[in-house]
């Protein structure tokens, strides 16, 4: 299947597989329960008529030419020579005779004739990085990671059969790690499709790269599990495989067993720097959508909210009266932020954004990515005991870098013992503003568990501003008189804002 044609292993492929391994007689059987022998057992074990492939030879041959090599040539910082003036070293060559060996050195090097330079460019380097991509289309669009091109200044692309193409790079995106390129030949690629289906857990997969500069290599196993989050970006949606993938297999294809790419891999996990089944890939419904971004316009549009949030706990569900951990919560909204503009503030929780159900802060950076800026959603927030619907213009998200400064703290006390605090008012801490600051925190005590620490500030406690440490008692008091196991303190710490639930024993 070449010459510009979609290569994706047929049906008869896979029934000539399927065929092979049932003549073989293959059978698995999985246990949904424990068992108890004899005629005590409560239920017949699950059994599952299920057969591998013999191999993979068929689906590896027919997608092998749209897999690429990556070469990237990236330009280093020059090295300055500096020779000063009255510098030992630079005196010891003045000093030479003519026609000493290390002349030379210093004519090319040094300054010997030129009096009025101290320092020389040193010739420029270049590093050189290597990848894996595949082609996408037949007019030679090629789909690798971002980290493989990042700060390249020449591209080029190597297949199977070590034929070399100058690309062009179309765009990245940082926050899911892609990056799309462009070949120009007088030739069409054989490509490869995007599955459209995610696959399953135990599905059988093969990854093909180019693992330490090796060249193109196979290696195979089963998709170990689906919606990772290994703390890359607030976009992850990792689909782990142990197929054994290494240095040099970033932005290669996994497939499935219909020659279908099913994800672009993008890291491993491995203490040593080596492959330990442990490999994590880009699921294909989000590198779909972002490639497309990229090749319509060289970049990713992405709708913008401008809240800091995070996961509602067991403890932080209790104190805001909800029946189950669901959602996320405004730990701040953004100053000039569409969500400041709207009237979302912090202790909102947000449950549903124009009906899609949000189960949690990673879930609702995905769904207001999809939309487009200066889109109109309905958030549903949970706020004051019940559910209100508020109406939010999206913006544009920009890269944005936000500096930490820790707050100082200062002497003056007064304990909480119950929860293991130590505070004052930031007024006798040298500080401006509201709040009150921590200057102590108990190793041993609810405070620490929560991971509160000297220097912390705490806004609010249960809804209510606080200035003062007799602030922060008076609404404990409040929040255990209405029966409350847990209360809720809004802090800041570094700059950012986030909730903490503490359980309430003042008796």
């Amino acid at each position: 299947m070449e010459n510009g044609r979609s290569v994706s292993v047929l049906r008869r492929h896979r029934a000539k597989l399927l065929a092979g391994a049932l003549a073989l007689g293959t059978a698995g059987i999985l246990t949904a329960q424990t068992v108890i022998p004899s005629q005590l057992a409560l239920a017949e074990p699950v059994r599952v008529d299920a057969a591998a492939p013999a191999d993979f030879s068929d689906v590896v041959r027919t997608v092998s030419p749209a897999v690429v090599s990556v070469r990237v040539k990236q330009a280093a910082e020059p090295r300055m020579m500096n020779f000063g003036g009255n510098d030992r070293f630079r005196d010891f060559f003045e000093d030479l005779p003519n026609g000493h060996p290390f002349e030379r050195f210093f004519r090319e090097f040094g300054e010997r004739g030129d009096e009025g330079r101290s320092q020389r460019r040193a010739p420029r380097q270049f590093g050189m990085s290597q990848g894996s991509g595949f082609f996408i289309s037949a007019d030679g669009f090629v789909v690798t990671n971002q980290h493989v091109i990042d700060k390249g200044t020449e591209f080029t692309v190597i297949g199977q059969d070590g034929e070399e193409y100058a690309a062009t790079l179309i765009g990245a995106d940082k926050r899911t790690d892609l990056a799309l390129l462009k070949v120009e030949a007088d030739e069409d690629f054989t490509y490869v499709d995007f599955a459209d289906d995610a696959p399953e857990v135990g599905e059988w997969t093969v990854a093909i790269g180019n693992p330490f500069g090796l060249g193109g290599s196979v290696t195979a196993g089963i998709v170990s599990a689906r919606g990772r989050d290994i703390g890359a970006g607030p976009y992850d949606d990792f689909i782990q495989i142990d197929a054994p993938v290494n240095r040099g297999n970033s932005g290669g294809p996994a497939f499935n067993m219909n020659g279908e790419v099913i994800g672009v891999n993008a890291a491993i996990f491995s203490p040593s720097g080596g492959n330990v089944g442990i490999a994590f890939a880009i699921p294909a419904s989000t590198a779909q959508d972002v490639i497309m971004e990229l090749k319509d316009g060289g970049t990713v549009v992405r709708g913008w909210l401008g809240v800091q949030i995070q996961n509602v706990t067991d403890d932080i569900a209790e104190s805001l009266g909800l029946d189950e951990a669901r959602g996320a919560i405004v730990a701040e909204a953004q100053e000039g932020s569409p969500a400041e503009k709207a009237g979302l503030r912090s202790g909102d929780t947000i449950l549903a954004v124009d009906g899609s159900v949000v189960d949690g802060p990673r879930d609702l950076s995905k769904i207001i990515a999809a939309f487009e800026p200066d889109t109109d959603v309905d958030i549903t927030v949970w706020r004051d005991g019940r559910e209100t619907d508020i109406t939010v213009t999206l913006g544009r998200l920009q890269d944005q870098e936000q500096a930490s400064v820790a707050p100082a703290v200062e002497e003056t006390k007064t304990s909480l013992d119950d929860l293991g605090l130590v505070l004052t008012t930031k007024a006798e801490a040298g500080l401006g503003g509201d709040g009150v600051v921590i200057t102590d925190v108990d190793p041993d005590g609810p405070a620490a568990e929560k991971r509160l620490s000297a220097g912390d500030v705490i806004l609010e406690v249960a809804g209510m501003k606080v200035s003062s440490p007799g602030d922060v008692q008076d609404a404990l008091k409040k929040a255990e008189d209405e029966g409350r196991k847990a209360v809720l303190f809004r802090v800041e710490s570094n700059n950012n804002t986030r909730f903490v639930a503490l359980p309430i024993n003042l008796a």
